[in-house]
């Protein structure tokens, strides 16, 4: 799944004295596209690209490696994901991209794992020691071809952002079952609160909704869903697909989203919940520190399974392998950038960029401390009634933006259930 939130991207370089520069105003702004012109070509200083999502944990770990690789340099930008997916998925090809670059896991995008891998623009780094952690449940997200191509640091999970204080005022506590999902919209909507805040101007916001129901809706009665679909087997329209998207309609229909959410923004999303005027949101657990860096009372914010069921003890819940970073083939500083990689897969650095993105680490060993926000999902994931990111199966990065306008159109009533996965059953045949 594809994240990356604000909408002005910012350039950075560390030094060999760990030393962060921030470019502001409009240098800032135009430091992504910019990105083509000052390659960096024979400095020797490393390049990187991502998304925001990833300045957190970067920002950490970057002066920790520079202690032990002083005469090592980086320059860092980080934008939203459309800017990167079209700039940098340019670069890579015409062979002027970062050294390392933000890198999707499994195949939905054009900057996934698959896509990039397929047309030769990755460096193996299945060499390196901590790719021997990878389960292979998780070969679809990091390896194309027997070859790992992606470092990531683990996985995130999808639920209700939630404002307690919004709760309280209601007299409600988190649900544990659609139904009881429905009882506590309407008595937040009885006080004057917005129930569910939802910024689905911003297009990788719509899919949220529709990750956290499918779980139960698909993957509880066919865990083989996927395998269904890639052999034809099934489709969006005729499986439980469409009772996810109904219930995503329903919500809509029965006033339970802040008005006219096609007009409003994550940023908005998230401001809304952490001031109290809605009282949760669907999301992703790796955006938790902006949630948080939102609201002067970060204790104040919860998080729980999004329920889609009725029967809790059975819940399944959506799990993806966090977004991460690749190196190109074609990178002008191939080993140092490897190098880095290596040493982010250190299990002590796995633990940090996971804790900073609130995400469950790759690997767990005694000093591994998971954001106890998440204490409501781990029984679910160590039970192995989690399932990857929907995108991260699909066959093409023709889908997400189906998914995306399917949505939308289907918020501003332009079309209906059938229309909308008809839409993404469309785009997932195209290379069939």
């Amino acid at each position: 799944m594809s994240t990356g939130s604000r909408a002005r991207p910012a350039r950075r370089t560390v030094s060999r004295r760990g030393f962060l520069r921030i470019g502001g105003g409009a240098a800032a702004a135009t430091a992504l596209p910019g990105l083509a012109a000052c390659s960096g070509s024979g400095s020797g200083r490393v390049r990187i690209v991502g998304v925001t999502d990833q300045q957190k944990p970067l920002d950490e770990l970057l002066p920790v490696y520079l202690k032990s690789h002083p005469d090592t340099e980086f320059s860092t930008s980080y934008a939203p994901t459309d800017q990167v997916q079209t700039v940098v998925r340019t670069q890579l090809a015409g062979g002027n991209a970062p050294d390392a670059h933000v890198l999707f896991p499994g195949s939905g995008s054009a900057m996934s794992m698959v896509e990039l891998a397929k047309g030769g623009l990755l460096t193996d780094l299945s060499d390196q020691e901590w790719t021997k952690g990878i389960p292979d449940s998780f070969d679809a997200a990091y390896r194309h071809d027997g070859k790992t191509y992606l470092y990531s640091a683990g996985s995130s999970v999808i639920g209700a952002v939630y404002n307690k204080k919004a709760f309280a005022k209601a007299g409600v506590s988190p649900p544990r079952t659609w139904s009881e999902l429905l009882t506590v919209c309407a008595k937040l909507k009885a006080k004057g609160i917005v129930p569910l805040a939802l910024g689905a101007q911003t297009p990788w916001v719509t899919q949220l909704i529709t990750y956290a129901l499918v779980p139960d809706a698909v993957y509880a009665d066919n865990p083989r869903f996927d395998d269904d679909m890639a052999a034809g087997r099934t489709s969006f329209a005729d499986s439980g697909w469409a009772d996810a998207m109904g219930k995503y309609q329903e919500l809509q229909r029965r006033g339970f989203f802040n008005d006219n959410p096609n007009g409003t923004t994550f940023e908005q999303q998230t401001a809304m919940v952490a001031a109290g005027k809605a009282a949760m949101a669907v999301q992703v657990s790796a955006v938790l520190a902006m949630y948080r860096e939102a609201t002067r009372t970060p204790q104040d914010l919860g998080m729980f399974p999004f329920p889609g069921g009725e029967d809790p003890a059975k819940a399944w819940i959506p799990a993806g392998i966090v977004v991460g970073l690749g190196v190109a083939a074609r990178a002008d500083n191939k080993e140092k950038a490897k190098s880095l990689i290596a040493f982010l897969g250190q299990q002590e650095n796995l633990n940090r960029w996971a804790a900073a993105v609130s995400a469950i680490p790759l690997t767990r060993d005694a000093t591994t401390k998971i954001d106890p926000i998440l204490a409501d999902f781990l029984p679910i994931v160590d039970a192995e009634r989690a399932v990857p990111f929907m995108d991260q199966r699909w066959p093409n990065a023709e889908v997400q933006p189906a998914h995306f306008a399917a949505v939308q159109d289907l918020l501003a009533g332009e079309t209906d259930v059938e229309g909308a996965l008809g839409q993404m059953d469309k785009a997932y045949r195209m290379d069939s």
